[in-house]
């Protein structure tokens, strides 16, 4: 895995194989980002918040492309090393804040920073927690008035989402995975 675009293109991320840590793969990331770009033009100046972030690729993948900055949440021991490696490689810290927590229950120094431009939620798959996530953003008003989630679950997995809170905007699959992105409902972004 490496970083695909911007200031880190090309480094090298440090990654874990088993079933803690699925990364998402350079084909299936660089794709995704391709989508993003199309609804952003531009990622720079955006505040990103990766959950369950893993290796920390996506918010890495981010800030490379100009993103201001990005918070990695994980509570696993493994992905907040990963993450740390790879920060360091890729010469993001100053961009990057590592939080170990659980997503559910995220602390202050999180909750202070929203709302979030971006939001990538890549949870374990078939456990629910997808959808409690979608609740907690909403609950917590972390998303930004014209900011885009990004869900990642397994290709045939399903997503019950409130659709008072977020619309569908998009919705691909890439192998074994599936991205789903979501925007503000129309009538919540009003409120």
């Amino acid at each position: 895995m490496r970083i695909i675009s911007g200031s880190a293109r090309g480094k090298h991320l440090a990654t874990f194989t088993g079933k803690e840590i699925r990364p998402t793969g350079d084909r299936a990331r660089e794709a995704l980002f391709s989508i993003l770009l199309s609804r952003y033009r531009s990622l720079n100046g955006i505040r990103v918040l990766d959950l369950f972030a893993g290796s920390g690729a996506m918010a890495l993948e981010a800030v490379s492309r100009g993103a201001a900055s990005a918070t990695c949440v994980d509570n696993n021991p493994q992905a907040i090393e990963l993450i740390t490696r790879n920060m360091a490689g890729c010469a993001l810290s100053d961009k990057v804040t590592l939080v170990r927590s659980n997503v559910l229950h995220l602390p202050p120094q999180v909750l202070n920073k929203a709302p979030f431009d971006l939001i990538f939620l890549d949870p374990p798959y078939g456990k629910g927690l997808a959808e409690a996530t979608l609740a907690m953003l909403t609950a917590k008003q972390l998303l930004g008035r014209n900011g885009i989630i990004c869900v990642e679950t397994g290709a045939k997995e399903k997503l019950d989402v409130d659709n008072r809170a977020f619309t569908l905007c998009d919705d691909r699959r890439y192998g074994a995975i599936r991205f789903r992105l979501f925007v503000k409902t129309a009538m919540e972004a009003h409120e």
